[in-house]
């Protein structure tokens, strides 16, 4: 009886899942499909004449901006641990005045729209010389990424035992020590999960990218797919094909991490 009453939840759900992902399995297919195709009326459900030249294309011109996206999203995720970290242990173990009210100020910036804050950092950049750099935007980046790292790590740490930090004041680790042999150790969960959002804006990131970067040099992909659109014509396999590779490593990573995150996500939600 109880598998006959849940069918439908079930088929339910299978049905919101196809609706979710069917715009990932039109990418894959436009991306496999012929360029004369692609205006065929009504458009074909399948590849009728598979072809691999929008991933051809891709190869010959994107690799860099891949590389680029790789070097600015791990950047983003070093700069946004070596700031979260202190500042969440600092915030939930050592005490220090004022704590609830930066705990708000997080919270406001993160209500910031990104196009708001890429205004100021394009009159600040102009200033410091750091437009078109690749410094410039993990910079820029990791201002999305620190104040959600913060308040995870403060969540996360507040739940760690005292009695931890006073057997290490007691072995004669300063604060320093014990955040570094710890601290950390146990926040183990927080940091992946930390890491794992700091890379993901990072690697999607479009608006910073396109305000502070648009002439350098060292382009993501996000903004050198753009090269395939032209007055005249548009290739739609190549872009699709490019957007099939930069998902690929944002889905990796959230299907081996999608346990760390979930603990570290939760975490410091129940105190004992």
């Amino acid at each position: 009886m109880t598998a006959r009453r849940t069918w439908w939840k079930t088929a339910l759900g299978v049905l919101f899942a196809a609706i979710m992902l069917f715009p990932v399995y039109w990418m894959i297919n436009v991306s496999l499909t012929q360029r004369g195709d692609l205006r065929s009326n009504p458009p074909h459900l399948f590849p009728v004449n598979p072809t691999l030249e929008g991933y051809s294309a891709m190869l010959d011109g994107q690799l860099p901006s891949l590389g680029v996206s790789l070097l600015v999203g791990l950047g983003c995720v070093v700069l946004t641990l070596a700031i979260a970290a202190p500042a969440g242990y600092a915030m939930s173990l050592l005490r220090l005045p004022g704590g609830r009210t930066l705990n708000f100020i997080l919270l406001v910036a993160q209500m910031i729209p990104a196009v708001v804050m890429a205004m100021g950092f394009y009159a600040i950049y102009v200033r410091l010389g750091l437009l078109n750099s690749l410094w410039g935007l993990i910079l820029a980046d990791s201002t999305i990424a620190v104040p959600f790292g913060v308040l995870l790590f403060t969540a996360f740490m507040s739940g760690i035992p005292r009695e931890l930090i006073q057997a290490a004041k007691i072995d004669g680790a300063g604060a320093w020590r014990t955040f570094v042999s710890i601290v950390m150790p146990i926040s183990r969960n927080s940091a992946l999960t930390v890491s794992l959002f700091a890379f993901l804006w990072a690697w999607s990131d479009f608006v910073f990218a396109s305000t502070l970067n648009r002439n350098g040099s060292m382009v993501p992909v996000t903004l050198s797919i753009y090269a395939f659109i032209g007055n005249n014509t548009t290739q739609w396999n190549a872009i699709m094909a490019t957007a099939v590779v930069a998902s690929v490593p944002a889905a990796v990573l959230l299907v081996f991490a999608q346990r760390y995150v979930a603990a570290g996500v939760t975490a410091g939600a129940v105190k004992d």
